[in-house]
Order: structure tokens, then sequence, then C-alpha cells
């Protein structure tokens, strides 16, 4: 069953609350975003208006191109700074990795906190078209790398043959920041067909129902991240 398209209303409401979770950590976001609809509108009421036409229709023309520029640009900036800023909000809070995975597009399976520590380390998993990626999160890098080892055997076990790759999120030695997790997740290339990754989940289910019920880290698991990656789809 498809997802029923969001209302515009939901939309609305959406990008009101990315706002305000942006506005947080950026308290100069309004003025930003304001600052940049009026210079594209400025930018698309000038080319429009050299285009040759009669005195009237070229005045509606440039209005409407410096509403649409002006817009366009406005909210490109605003994208980008809320992302910037939903990444600062999460980064030092617990399963922080899996909010920044949920970026990640159609074609990914994110199960979060598939291993964990009694030390709140984590290991979260993606399936996808490299294979297997296990990306760990945690206050000791040792620990994250060796929770790592331990779910890489286990998963060596029911996916043979699969590509496995280890990930620690972090901004330490060797790891990967929050806001460059998911491109570097997706630069793994692609070493799965489409169609063997249902294969994948299958065999990967034996894992997780051997494993019980985890327990989950205290606080939340960011979620600020959906409603981003819905608006980047139009949805």
């Amino acid at each position: 069953m498809s997802t029923p398209e969001p209302t515009p209303t939901s939309r609305r409401g959406q990008i009101a609350q990315t706002y305000r979770m942006a506005k947080r950590s950026d308290p100069r976001l309004g003025w930003i975003i304001l600052g940049t609809f009026l210079l594209g509108a400025a930018l698309g009421f000038g080319l429009m208006w050299v285009l040759p036409g009669d005195g009237l229709i070229s005045l509606v023309i440039s209005i409407v191109g410096a509403l649409m520029i002006g817009l366009l640009l406005a909210m490109l900036v605003f994208g980008r700074r809320a992302q910037a800023a939903a990444y600062k909000q999460m980064e030092g809070q617990p399963a922080a990795a899996a909010g920044a995975l949920q970026m990640l597009r159609r074609g990914w399976k994110l199960d979060p906190v598939v291993g964990f520590t009694k030390q709140q380390d984590v290991v979260h998993r993606v399936v996808g078209p490299p294979g297997i990626v296990l990306v760990g999160e945690g206050t000791s890098a040792a620990r994250v790398r060796q929770l790592l080892l331990t779910e890489r055997k286990k998963h060596e076990r029911v996916a043979y043959g699969v590509p496995i790759h280890e990930i620690v999120a972090g901004r330490g030695e060797g790891e990967i920041p929050l806001p460059k997790l998911v491109r570097h997740v997706q630069k793994l290339g692609r070493k799965v067909k489409p169609g063997d990754i249902t294969d994948i989940l299958q065999r990967l289910k034996a894992l997780d129902a051997q494993r019980g019920k985890l327990p989950v880290p205290k606080g939340p698991v960011p979620t600020s991240m959906k409603g981003m990656r819905s608006q980047q789809r139009g949805r």
C-alpha cells in the first residue's frame, strides 16, 4: 500500500516545525532567508525586465520571475541551514547517527541499535547497494570498534559472502562526522544487486530474532531529520 500524500497543511506544518527547530541554534535564520529572498527577487526582476516585450507584459513577467527566483533561493538557503542546525543539535545525543542515517533515500533499510553496550555504545545497521553497513557510535572509540567487530562476526555467520562495511561516527581520528555520514555511506559503491537486498534482509531476520529485545539508550533517538527528508522528496 502506498503512503498517502501529505496535504498542503501538513507540508506547511513540517516547514514551520523545521524552521522553529533550526532557529534555536541559528537565531539569524529568519533575516538570512529574508535577505536571500530579496536579493533573489531583485536579481530575477532585473533579468526578466531586460527581456524584450510590451511594457505591461514585461512588468508582469518581471514580478513573477522575481517572486519565483527569490522563493527558490530562499528555500535552498533554508534547507541547507536547517540541515546544518539539525546536525548540530543531534551531535552528542544518544543514537545521533541513527537520526542522520534517516536521510538516506529509497533503496536503503535502516535498523537502529542492533548492537548495544551498558556504556551506551551502539551499532546501527544499514542495508543497501554497498551491502551491509554497520555504523557505531559512543563515548569510547576503542569500545565502539570492538562492538563493531563483534557485530561483524555475527552478521558474517548469517550473511556469508555479503560485503560488510564498518564505520565509526564521531569527530575523532578515522571517524566520520554526522554531517558527512550519509554521503560517506552512499559513496561506498554498489556491491550488491537491488534484487539481492531482499534476500539479505531475509537472512538478517534470523539474526535479529536471536537477539531478543535490545535495551534502548537513554534519551530519544533523534527524529528531526525525518521531516527534512520528506520535504526533500517533495512528500
